[in-house]
């Protein structure tokens, strides 16, 4: 699908400064179909949004469905480097895609922008000075919760999907944790039916569980928990209780404790601002992946503003100074391109008759990752 979205009547402008008055194409691959549409959705809405209401009508978009496949993730991003010409790219959901497309595509020269996937493999020795992660490294968020958790519990049941985004998140977990492990489970990606993993958890002698489950397969985990009767408290990150995925799981994760570097309480005005607009624009709440992605497109519209996206060196160097009103509030860049950021812990509340999050306290402050001292940038 490709969209060539015009100049809007711009109310809001989050950009650092005008952007410069040149054709760019920005290569979009996200998943808008199957059990992690939501996701990208999200991540697809926010960004047209952000580039809408900056008013640069210069700014294509060239949006494909990766329908969660690897393979065709890899089709698209070689059709948009060969064909379309695309001078940036974006929007990857999933690790095993980013791992599937992002070395091939930075080693071509064209600059890629992670509004969500930070696999380890590509933060340390296999960074890269044309790939930048404006989200955070696939382990952030579960360091945070591993960090919290022990101030709760002694014995930790965890599971994630056997994909690198799991192995990261579980890594994460266990690198802050210090309390013993009832069990660790990697289940298949895609999965549905978790009736196996729940009495093995029933029977683990835990006193908590903490699950990455993203998207449809966290929505079947939480409904299937809650009508097991298993009475062990969980936590997770704050994409197994993203508002992408609260509606569908409903009351059951009512007070649930999860990670994140954002919410829609967080208190700044870029914020106010993100959730005001994104919510009159769409008619609901954004998410996480909303987050990140509108960060993305709004750092990409202030080094627009500096350089141009032909000369790689002066455009990598505008990003790399981060310097647009990020909806996290305090964002810099490490040494390997990914966040040095706070994350904080969030609790499942009710606003109204609306499943959301609020912030109810800080994991980490100025938080980078574990792999940046293996960059050599």
């Amino acid at each position: 699908m490709r969209k060539i979205l015009a100049a809007g009547a711009a109310a809001l402008v989050l950009a650092a400064g005008a952007a410069q008055a040149e054709p760019v194409k920005i290569g979009v691959i996200t998943t808008l179909s199957g059990g992690g549409a939501g996701l990208g959705i999200d991540m697809r809405d926010a960004f047209q949004l952000a580039i809408k209401q900056s008013g640069n009508s210069e700014i294509e978009l060239v949006v494909e469905d990766d329908a969660q496949k690897p393979e065709l993730a890899v089709q698209i991003a070689e059709k948009m480097i060969q064909s379309d010409k695309v001078d940036l790219m974006t929007g990857i959901i999933w690790s095993n895609l980013a791992m599937a497309v992002i070395p091939n595509t930075v080693a071509q020269d064209v600059i890629y922008l992670s509004p969500n996937a930070g696999p380890s493999a590509l933060a340390g020795a296999n960074c890269h000075p044309n790939y930048f992660n404006v989200a955070y490294q696939n382990d952030n968020f579960h360091e945070a919760m591993g960090e919290y958790d022990n101030k709760d519990y002694k014995k930790t049941f965890i599971l994630a999907p056997n994909y690198p985004a799991g192995k990261d998140a579980l890594t994460g977990f266990k690198r802050y944790y210090k309390g013993e492990l009832a069990g660790e489970i990697y289940t298949q990606v895609g999965q549905t039916d978790y009736a196996a993993e729940i009495a093995e958890i029933r029977a683990s002698g835990a006193d908590s569980v903490y699950f990455f489950l993203p998207g449809g397969m966290g929505i079947a985990f939480m409904k299937q928990y809650a009508q097991s009767g298993v009475d062990i408290p969980v936590t997770g990150p704050g994409f197994s209780f993203s508002q992408d995925v609260l509606p569908a799981i409903g009351d059951a994760a009512l007070g649930v404790k999860n990670s994140a570097t954002w919410a829609k309480d967080l208190d700044n005005a870029a914020n106010k601002a993100f959730v005001e607009a994104f919510s009159k624009e769409y008619n609901r709440l954004p998410s996480i992946y909303a987050a990140q992605s509108w960060d993305t497109a709004n750092l990409i519209l202030a080094a627009l503003g500096k350089a141009s996206v032909k000369d790689r060196q002066a455009f990598r160097a505008a990003l790399k100074e981060a310097d647009f009103a990020s909806v996290r509030g305090k964002f810099k860049f490490n040494k390997n391109n990914h966040p040095i950021q706070d994350i904080y812990v969030r609790e499942v509340v009710k606003d109204g008759d609306v499943l959301t999050n609020r912030i109810i306290g800080t994991a980490f402050t100025d938080h980078g990752d574990a792999y940046a001292d293996q960059c050599a940038m």
